[in-house]
């Protein structure tokens, strides 16, 4: 809605809302009850309102006075200990460069996911103070969570179902909990990951013992639960942010997504512009639809887009065949139902052969003949089903193990499961190893090893295969995803009421779990956001996401470049972003790329939105562009992206930035650039004089083409005063003729 034209009072808001609807509605018994069928108002981070309607009503409702726009509402999806320590946060006592100070507890990070387990000790508040007075959250009950299971750590909690019951009926509550109580483990382990208490002892069945804890254990923790059995609904999403914004948080991470057609008909992104706007920093995963191109959500610019990594923790397990050959793999199996690993059993592929794929060697529900494979260990290929459901399958039939083979969409990647039985994860290459043997062997056999937890055993980071990458398809302009954190085989808090393969059938109870997925790699962006905003409570969202991405690096821990699981070749800011966080490095940047809001605006008056449309984000039909950007490439953002257009005689491009001093307040910064091939560059002026403190300079960035190339060129300019690195990555590309 228009909020020039709103009411001053949230009363009048409905009261407005209603006989908006009322105007509509073309049956009788539907106008009585107008305010009933309105689901939500939002009044803080974006204006309108969720409402129930048949299809007429809302084609109708379009063109009434001060609407705005009217959205379906959108199914979103979930995407789903040692991390602390591999980001250089450990030890965190008082000679640590992010020593405790007292603002580090009133940094609040909201997480919107399925709710929380308050029992589990890593939401433990001892030591903290008091909740700040300026905190307007609540602690809602339900079943199984009342005002006590909130804290000086959880300090609020709430639950938002009107938009998903709306879409597909009653929630049953004697299945699950509609309270913030976690039945699905996956807040819960989000949560954690931002801002767990430590917990010594931490383990999944004896794996990865160690001290778990989140990225910034002082924080306060306020849950959102959006997400229920059957998903995640935009109404409900855009009610939580709203919410969270007007109780108070500090940052907000959101480790779901949806489709992505544009930035205005996105609700995530729309409501994470008003989050911003009120200057809360939004971190979101990337999702998990790697390694394909052009597969990332939650691009829009003022979002902190984040990929997954791997690190240098790693569970690994063997496959021994009849051959005498060993081929290496991971498992999180632990169970009484475990193989000799000196005895060779029989092992069976139900596929054709080693590189074509059919529904039974993907080990699909009803595909695998139990005269077949009973008593024997099944090679299953990846994909369709989840991971620890294909051991299921086979468990169901008699088989006594499998292993997990990867294909070439998955390459070398290695992600460890909780399997039900003895069951170890390989790469394509050593998958494909294992089939050959199989099929030309007349009795063939195999043997599996589990070796616990094992640390520095190859290199890390790496970008997990899964990890979602760019190009950003809506403006290439905007390099996405923005950086990589830890996200594969991660250690934190699980909920008490499923197991940890989450399988129905899977009656194991553990207080904590691992997992893998772009949803474990947000939190640690989100809980490194609330150190930085602990440590510099002046820097907007903008200003932290830059500390964030000026500072990450491109090497793994041999020092050799960044490389993606899925080849196993060196990675591309398309699939890295920026680079690996760097936590310690991010606290002091040096300088930053700031942003605020009118020049969002600016930005997206370049992407051909309709007067209507813009205002989705200015919420007023008295704000426009002040100016319009020359260049969409214009905006301030920490990574530059040289778009050529079709027309080759456009063969010069000049972009813009600003850099703000968050350093010494008197410094003197220099420009360095890497070399292209496809394009020279420099840099006017190559040399920055500061003399304050907050004091912003600009520059122009010139790109004249040597040779228009076919893909994407990649590079860098880095601003150094000698002691800081101010890294952008720098991304050139040439969009063919017609």
């Amino acid at each position: 809605m228009d909020n020039t034209q709103s009411p001053k009072t949230s009363e009048n808001h409905l009261i407005w809302y209603s006989s908006t609807i009322k105007s509509v509605s073309g049956e009788p018994h539907l106008v009585t009850d107008a305010g009933e069928r309105i689901l939500y108002s939002y009044e803080t981070a974006f204006t309108g309102f969720a409402v129930m309607l048949t299809k007429n009503e809302a084609d109708r409702l379009v063109g009434e006075r001060g609407v705005v726009a009217v959205y379906p509402d959108n199914l979103y999806h979930l995407h789903t200990t040692r991390s602390p320590g591999f980001l250089g946060l450990e030890p965190q006592d008082s000679t640590s460069v992010w020593g405790e100070t007292e603002t580090d507890h009133d940094v609040v990070v909201g997480v919107l996911d399925t709710g929380i387990w308050p029992e589990s000790e890593s939401f433990n508040d001892t030591g903290m103070p008091s909740v700040p007075t300026w905190w307007k959250g609540a602690c809602e009950t339900g079943r199984g969570f009342n005002k006590q299971h909130c804290n000086r750590k959880i300090i609020g909690a709430r639950i938002f179902f009107r938009g998903y019951e709306a879409a597909v009926g009653k929630i049953n509550e004697q299945e699950e909990y509609k309270s913030p109580r976690d039945q699905d483990g996956h807040g819960t382990h989000t949560a954690a990951t931002v801002a767990g208490f430590p917990v010594r002892g931490a383990n999944l069945l004896g794996y990865a013992r160690g001290t778990a804890r989140g990225m910034a254990p002082k924080a306060r923790v306020s849950a959102y639960k959006v997400c229920w059995s059957g998903g995640c609904f935009s109404s409900d999403i855009l009610s939580a942010v709203d919410r969270a914004v007007a109780d108070g948080v500090n940052v907000l991470s959101i480790s779901l997504g949806g489709g992505v057609s544009s930035y205005y008909r996105d609700l995530l992104s729309v409501a994470s512009f008003g989050a911003m706007e009120k200057g809360v920093f939004v971190s979101c995963s990337a999702g998990n639809a790697g390694p394909e191109p052009v597969s990332l959500t939650n691009v829009s610019p003022w979002i902190t887009t984040v990929g997954a990594s791997t690190m240098d923790r790693d569970f690994p397990a063997t496959v021994k065949l009849g051959s005498g050959e060993t081929l290496p793999g991971v498992s999180l199996y632990k169970g009484r139902r475990n193989l000799s690993p000196k005895k060779q059993y029989p092992v069976v592929y139900m596929g054709k052969n080693s590189s074509t794929l059919d529904p039974s060697s993907l080990c699909l529900e009803g595909t695998l003949d139990p005269r077949v494979v009973a008593g024997k260990i099944v090679i299953c290929d990846r994909g369709i089903s989840p991971r620890v459901q294909k051991g299921q399958v086979v468990k169901d039939v008699g088989g006594i193990g499998m292993i997990l083979s990867n294909t070439d969409a998955n390459g070398e990647e290695l992600v460890a499961d909780c399997h039900l039985l003895p069951a170890v994860s390989v790469g394509e290459a050593a998958g494909k190893a294992i089939k050959r043997y199989v099929v030309t062997n007349s009795r063939p056999t195999a043997s599996l090893t589990f070796m616990e937890t094992k640390i520095g055993i190859r290199p890390a980071p790496v970008v997990a295969a899964f990890s979602s990458r760019g190009p950003n398809f809506l403006t290439l302009e905007i390099l996405k995803p923005d950086v990589i954190a830890p996200g594969v085989n991660i250690l934190a808090a699980w909920s008490g009421t499923v197991g940890p393969s989450s399988l129905p059938t899977d009656h194991r109870r553990v207080k904590f779990n691992i997992l893998s997925g772009t949803s474990m790699s947000c939190p640690h962006v989100s809980g490194i956001a609330a150190l930085l905003k602990a440590r510099h409570p002046e820097w907007s969202p903008a200003a932290i996401k830059s500390a964030l991405m000026t500072t990450a690096y491109l090497h793994d821990n041999t020092f050799k470049s960044l490389k993606d699981a899925s080849t196993d070749t060196p990675s591309s800011p398309f699939d890295h972003g920026a680079g690996h966080i760097n936590p310690s490095k991010a606290l002091d940047p040096g300088l930053v790329y700031d942003i605020n809001t009118q020049e969002y605006l600016n930005f997206l008056c370049t992407q051909g939105l309709k007067p209507t449309e813009l205002m989705v984000f200015t919420k007023s039909s008295n704000r426009s562009c002040k100016s319009v950007l020359a260049n969409a490439g214009d905006l301030n953002y920490p990574s530059i992206s040289a778009v050529f257009p079709e027309n080759p005689s456009v063969t010069t491009l000049t972009l813009h930035r600003t850099v703000t001093n968050v350093g010494p307040p008197t410094s003197i910064y220099r420009a360095q650039v890497s070399p292209f091939k496809g394009v020279f560059v420099s840099v006017q002026p190559n040399t920055l004089h500061f003399t304050s403190k907050s004091q912003k300079l600009s520059y122009k960035i010139i790109f004249k083409t040597k040779s228009r190339l076919k893909t994407p060129e990649f590079g860098g300019l880095i601003w150094s005063d000698g002691v800081h690195k101010v890294r952008s990555t720098i991304v050139a590309i040439w969009i063919p003729p017609l």
